[in-house]
């Protein structure tokens, strides 16, 4: 009889050490997904910059916030995407017009808007658009391996 006591007891002991194991690994994963899904919702992209390097399309332009191009280039803008879409994709600017090619992917860029550039990730470019004695008022805009995801036609 004593020996079954303690047998019961020894079972006891280790059904609570194998309920305690378990109820830890619950709650430190249900802490650690918390800990993921907030640091998730508070993480932000880095603040964008005019990316101004050597081959600068525009060249003597000045450095100017993220912030204050979206305000100046508010109606002058072409955003690309993270699969490389632009948004808009149909625009008409006058000849000699700044425009702010604006990169919101992860990734640099490879634009070419007459000439080929490249933006930094989360960073935009101004272009100054030629005059329209070029042989097309049109301009194609391509994207990394995207061809065309945007056309500007470009008015005197």
């Amino acid at each position: 009889m004593e020996k079954n006591k303690i047998q019961m007891w020894v079972l006891i002991l280790v059904a609570i050490v194998i309920i305690a194991i378990v109820l830890f690994f619950i709650f430190s994963n249900k802490q650690t997904a918390n800990q993921i899904t907030t640091n998730n919702s508070s993480t932000t992209q880095p603040e964008s910059v005019q990316d101004i390097s050597a081959q600068d399309v525009g060249a003597g332009a000045a450095p100017i916030s993220y912030a204050n191009a979206l305000v100046k280039y508010a109606d002058r803008k072409i955003q690309l995407d993270t699969v490389c879409q632009a948004h808009p994709n149909t625009v008409t600017y006058k000849d000699n017009t700044g425009i702010m090619i604006d990169n919101r992917s992860p990734q640099t860029r490879t634009v070419k808007v007459g000439t080929t550039f490249t933006i930094k990730p989360w960073g935009f470019k101004i272009v100054v658009l030629p005059d329209v004695y070029l042989k097309s008022k049109t301009l194609l805009v391509d994207c990394n391996g995207s061809q065309n995801v945007a056309t500007i036609l470009v008015q005197e």
